[in-house]
């Protein structure tokens, strides 16, 4: 599976000087889609909708969602709590159940799995994975040659 290209404001974020991204490349920051924060579906269910209510905010806070984003958010949400509801699952009856073949993986272990991905793949489009939070934790360098994208890169 390809890597989607992180959004603009990501780049920008993690750039190391105004305009530029982390390797010193200008970045087209794109069209200028008004950055209003999409209302959530009514038909969330609970755990997604209260998901939605943790990561908007920061989103927001961050200019990452737009109105248009709802859909994609929506189905992070929901896949978490999917991966949340077979989790808990698997945790009250186990990982293994007992069949005419024998003793076979729980179902939900396989549905927890494949939520997980589906969860991964949409929260890296929003900069939820936690080797994007790390690039925002690392900001913009200041480490006094900006405008060189391999200042300090090399040996001591």
């Amino acid at each position: 599976m390809a890597k989607a290209p992180a959004p603009a404001a990501l780049k920008l974020i993690t750039g190391r000087s105004p305009g530029r991204d982390s390797g010193g490349r200008k970045v087209n920051p794109g069209p200028a889609f008004k950055r209003v924060p999409p209302a959530a579906p009514d038909w969330l269910s609970p755990e997604a909708a209260a998901e939605w209510d943790r990561v908007l905010p920061e989103l927001s806070r961050l200019d990452l969602v737009k109105e248009s984003d709802r859909a994609a958010l929506a189905a992070y949400c929901e896949a978490w709590a999917v991966f949340v509801a077979a989790t808990q699952t698997v945790q009250r009856e186990g990982l293994t159940i007992e069949a005419r073949q024998g003793t076979l993986a729980h179902p939900a272990v396989a549905i927890a799995r494949n939520a997980g991905r589906e969860m991964r793949s949409w929260a890296a489009h929003f900069g939820l994975t936690p080797s994007t939070e790390q690039a925002l934790a690392r900001g913009g360098g200041g480490d006094g040659d900006e405008a060189n994208p391999f200042a300090g890169s090399g040996p001591g």
